[in-house]
């Protein structure tokens, strides 16, 4: 039987720009604008809430991961706080999650491409990119590591530069190039809130799925050579690049761009920011940026959905044969399993009727929700369980419990309102339904499980020890 261990073959550096750089991706760029336009510039306070949600999620998942690192994150967690099935069932969810992201970032790239050379269709640009994005994560973690750095490392520079345009602008530092400035926000095109508190949970809720990613960093750190460490470091970071990298970027677009400008969610908040500023190629430049952007988040969805796979079946909760490594130690049955089922996705998209995949996709609407809630109610229940060991923590979540009960009943809150704002209905609906099979499933394995574990105590893999920092 081959050995079933990865490799820490990701360097210090490979995780500190994973945590640095893994959630600035085409959510940022280009959906920005649809955030700004439900809510004028109020939009600012969606991303304010939903920033600090994602760090006080981060918190906890740093305060489980350091005690633990486990390439399974938050499924491994579920799994022992709240049940097998929880594990099984919030494993599954995140992986789908990924698995239908892959060709939305596919399909935005096919879209640049087709534009530069519309002779070869779209389908094609989209398959090919997932599967030559695949390569990296074929040649051990420490190639996706590299790629990672230096895609993670073009994308820091293009908000560093946009960022230091916009300021520039609004000093007046740009010749012949007037922009509105900070009184946009409050004085002009009816105000700050113009749309209403509603438009404001609505923006929250699109700018949710902005910030998935910010815990793909605790699945790497397990693959490095000091994952306690880097996680804890990782965790400390996403205060401040929350607030330099979306919070300072969007107040230097609602500065500079019309919130109710029509050609806002048409062409993205940055390419607008950039045309209003009259910086020349400005949409070559935000489609290269783009680029890169897609090229990175499309690499990390098929590292993390494979790591969530391969740590499920090191569970006993997926087919056996995806915990199975090459020689470099990458499980490529788990890898290639996520590229397969992302590129029949991305023909799904093309080649049947466009109502299959609106409805597939509305299935993982609500996942980044739901994988928030159960990192929270398995914080609140393994904090209890490692102090009842006498296990002592050196990562803490702040004011425990009732920042996680405030978290838990904040998320709840959002996933029922989901459901009576009509433009959410369906993905809440369709996400729901999916959750309640798959939780059904996860039961039903609990339970096999159970009974197998009686016969043969040997067959169920152990879940990970707690691992000291000390």
């Amino acid at each position: 039987m081959s050995n079933t261990s990865l490799a820490s073959g990701l360097k210090q550096r490979h995780v500190t720009m994973l945590s640095i750089a893994g959630v600035i991706g085409a959510g940022l760029f280009v959906f920005s604008g649809h955030a700004i336009a439900k809510a004028g510039p109020a939009a600012l306070l969606a991303y304010i809430f939903t920033g600090a949600l994602v760090v006080l999620v981060m918190r906890m998942l740093g305060e489980m991961a350091v005690a633990s690192p486990d390439t399974g994150s938050f499924s491994t967690y579920a799994d022992r706080a709240i049940g097998r099935w929880a594990g099984f069932s919030i494993g599954w969810l995140y992986w789908w999650f990924w698995v239908l992201a892959i060709p939305l970032e596919a399909i935005a790239a096919a879209n640049i491409l087709n534009a530069w050379i519309p002779q070869v269709d779209t389908w094609v640009f989209a398959s090919t990119v997932i599967l030559l994005l695949t390569c990296s994560n074929f040649f051990g973690v420490a190639r996706y590591g590299e790629f990672e750095f230096w895609f993670g490392l073009l994308k820091i520079i293009a908000i560093i530069a946009f960022i230091a345009l916009c300021a520039a602008a609004l000093l007046g530092l740009l010749p012949d190039r007037e922009v509105s400035g900070l009184e946009q926000l409050v004085s002009q095109h009816g105000g700050f809130a113009p749309n209403g508190l509603e438009a404001i949970v609505g923006a929250m809720l699109t700018t949710m799925f902005s910030f998935i990613g910010a815990e793909v960093v605790t699945i790497a750190a397990a693959e490095s050579k000091n994952p306690a460490q880097q996680i804890t470091r990782a965790t400390n970071s996403v205060v401040w690049r929350i607030c330099v990298f979306y919070l300072l970027s969007i107040l230097m677009i609602l500065s500079i761009v019309p919130w109710n400008d029509p050609r806002l969610p048409e062409v993205g908040s940055f390419q607008r920011a950039l045309e209003i500023m009259q910086i020349p190629n400005a949409k070559l430049l935000m489609d290269i940026v783009v680029l890169v952007a897609v090229a990175s988040c499309m690499n990390s969805q098929v590292y993390t959905g494979s790591r969530m796979l391969y740590s499920l079946a090191q569970r006993g909760d997926a087919p056996r044969f995806l915990k199975r490594i090459s020689m470099a130690k990458v499980p490529l049955a788990a890898v290639a399993s996520t590229t397969v089922l992302g590129v029949l996705a991305t023909f799904v998209n093309y080649f049947a009727p466009q109502s299959v995949f609106a409805f597939l996709l509305a299935t993982s609407g609500a996942v980044a929700l739901l994988v928030y809630l159960v990192i929270a109610v398995s914080q609140l229940c393994l904090r209890k369980k490692l102090l009842a060991a006498g296990e002592p923590l050196h990562f803490r979540m702040w004011l425990f419990p009732w920042l996680t009960w405030a978290v838990i009943l904040f998320i709840s809150g959002a996933l029922i309102g989901m459901f009576f704002i009509p433009a959410y209905r369906s993905e809440i609906t369709a996400t729901g339904l999916l959750a309640v099979v798959i939780i059904c499933l996860g039961l039903m394995n609990s339970k096999r499980a159970s009974h197998l574990a009686v016969r043969h105590p040997e067959q169920r893999a152990p879940l990970p020890e707690t691992v000291s920092n000390t």
